[in-house]
C-alpha cells in the first residue's frame, strides 16, 4: 500500500477519544528511553554458554563454579544443605518454581533444577531436562533446600539501560554448618559486557550448527564470507543469503 501511494492516516495515534492515544495511553504520547538507532543491535544477548532461560544464565555459571569448589573441597552436592539465590525481581517472577515440573519446558524455566543439575553433575545440556534426568530423586531434594531472596541493587541494574545486568549470587551452606563464599556473576556469557569471552564460543556454536545442515564445502562457503568482516561488509545481502539455499 505504501508503495502504490497510499497516504495512511495521520491522527491515528492523535485523534480524540478513538486514537492510539487515548484508547490505551491516558491521552499520553509515546516516551522512549532513547533515540532511534541500533542499541538492540549492539546489546543483543546470544545464548551461548548453557541451555537455560536467560534469567537463569548466570546462576547457572555461579553453580557450575561452586560445583568445582566442591569437588576441590571433597565434597558433593549430597553435603548441601541449603542454597540462597541473591537475584532480581524478574527472576522471581518468571522462574522461581516449587513443586512438580511436567516436563522439560517447565524445567528450563525452573531456577532451582537449572541450579541443581549443575550442583550435582557439573554440567547442564539440553538433554538434561528430559524426564530420564529429571527422574533422578535428587535432582527433587536439593531443588527443596533453594531458596530465591530479591536484592533490589540487583534489581535496578537489570533495568538499567547502561547496565542490563542478569546477575545472581549462590550461597551455599553444608551440612557441617560451612558456609562458602557467595558466587555473584552479574553478566552471563552472551552479554554485550563479555564479547570478548564469548565470541569464540559464539563462532564455535554457529560452526557446529552449519555441521548440523550443509555439507563441507558450503559450510566453508558460508565461513569464509561470514568469518571475513571486510568482505561480509561488502557482500549483498541477497547473496549472502543464497549461500544457505541447499
Amino acid at each position: 500500500m505504501a508503495r502504490t501511494g497510499e497516504m495512511g492516516y495521520p491522527s491515528a495515534l492523535t485523534a480524540k477519544t478513538w486514537g492510539f492515544y487515548d484508547v490505551l495511553f491516558k491521552g499520553q504520547p509515546f516516551r522512549f528511553q532513547r533515540p532511534y538507532g541500533s542499541y538492540v543491535m549492539e546489546n543483543v544477548l546470544f545464548k551461548i554458554a548453557y541451555p537455560a532461560e536467560f534469567h537463569a544464565q548466570t546462576a547457572v555459571e555461579a553453580a557450575m563454579s561452586l560445583h568445582g569448589q566442591l569437588d576441590a573441597l571433597g565434597k558433593s552436592a549430597d553435603h548441601i544443605r541449603a542454597v540462597t539465590i541473591r537475584t532480581h525481581e524478574a527472576c522471581l517472577r518468571i522462574i522461581d518454581k516449587q513443586g512438580p515440573l511436567a516436563n522439560p519446558a517447565d524445567r528450563d524455566h525452573c531456577i532451582q533444577y537449572m541450579v541443581a543439575v549443575p550442583l550435582l553433575f557439573g554440567h547442564l545440556t539440553a538433554e538434561d531436562y528430559e524426564d530420564d534426568v529429571a527422574g533422578d530423586p535428587r535432582i527433587d531434594l536439593l531443588r527443596a533446600c533453594i531458596t530465591c531472596v530479591e536484592d533490589p541493587a540487583l534489581t535496578a541494574d537489570y533495568h538499567d539501560p547502561g547496565k542490563r545486568a542478569i546477575a545472581n549470587g549462590l550461597t551455599v551452606e553444608l551440612d557441617d554448618g560451612t558456609v562458602l563464599p557467595e558466587v555473584l556473576v552479574e553478566y552471563p556469557l552472551g552479554h554485550q559486557r563479555r564479547r570478548a569471552e564469548g565470541t569464540p564460543l559464539l563462532i564455535e556454536k554457529f560452526r557446529t550448527n552449519l555441521g548440523r545442515r550443509f555439507p563441507p564445502r558450503q559450510q566453508d562457503a558460508i565461513l569464509s564470507v561470514s568469518l571475513d568482516q571486510a568482505r561480509l561488509d561488502q557482500t549483498p545481502v541477497h547473496e549472502y543469503v543464497d549461500l544457505y539455499v541447499i
